[in-house]
């Protein structure tokens, strides 16, 4: 079926222009989504917020209760004797020279970087290349700790960071469509939880406008938003 079908077939089982329920929402992206494979459910989530004060930036750390169903490819910067640590938890890709050596070529194989802050002033020019694709580590994700291990599973067992972005929306994938209702409905409201806490006191109005749910390649469905503020 062409993706103009599935669209339509999609935007028959609800109304576009509609404000659901999280519950309501979470059933519906289930129904509306048709690849052949597992799509990532992603979330959209416009702030009232100034992203050019850095008084009113957003950025965070949460653990989704259920992961994101998504397989993690984890890269560590570290000295030899932490190599083993490294393995032992899951790493994909361990090292220190070489692994710099290979990203300095622009290598980026990887979806989260780890590194222990005795590498950090090796790890800092490699800004160029891990900065505009999100994978620079930061102490504040917990991706620059002497703790590897821990840092490994907790990324394994589905802490995302998020950041808001130049228009004010926080972007994150909350899950898979093979996911129950009742899971994406709960890594939603942990999400939102975390962006409410963390709303900024330089931040006036309403601070969460909008709230669109979507998979890959599916229309966006908008959850009603009233509830959560």
């Amino acid at each position: 079926m062409s993706s103009t079908n599935n669209r339509k077939k999609a935007l028959a089982e609800f109304d576009i222009n509609k404000l659901y329920p999280l519950k309501e929402a979470s059933s519906i992206i289930k129904k509306i989504t048709n690849t052949k494979f597992d799509s990532t459910i992603d979330l959209a989530v416009r702030l009232g917020v100034d992203p050019k004060q850095s008084n009113q930036m957003v950025r965070g750390v949460v653990s989704l209760p259920h992961g994101t169903g998504k397989d993690i490819k984890i890269a560590v910067i570290c000295q030899a004797n932490k190599e083993d640590e490294a393995k032992s938890n899951g790493a994909d890709y361990f090292g220190f020279n070489d692994i710099i050596d290979k990203i300095k070529g622009g290598w980026v194989d990887f979806d989260v970087l780890i590194t222990s802050p005795d590498c950090m002033a090796k790890v800092g020019p490699l800004g160029k290349v891990l900065g505009p694709r999100g994978l620079m580590p930061n102490p504040k994700t917990g991706t620059v700790t002497f703790e590897i291990g821990k840092a490994i599973q907790d990324v394994k067992s589905g802490k995302i960071d998020f950041k808001v972005d130049k228009f004010g929306i926080v972007h994150a994938g909350v899950g898979k469509a093979s996911f129950t209702e009742a899971q994406i409905e709960e890594n939603v409201q942990e999400l939102l939880a975390t962006i409410i806490k963390l709303k900024p006191s330089a931040a006036k109005g309403t601070y969460v406008k909008t709230v669109t749910m979507s998979s890959t390649m599916s229309p966006g469905i908008k959850v009603d938003c009233r509830q959560i503020n």
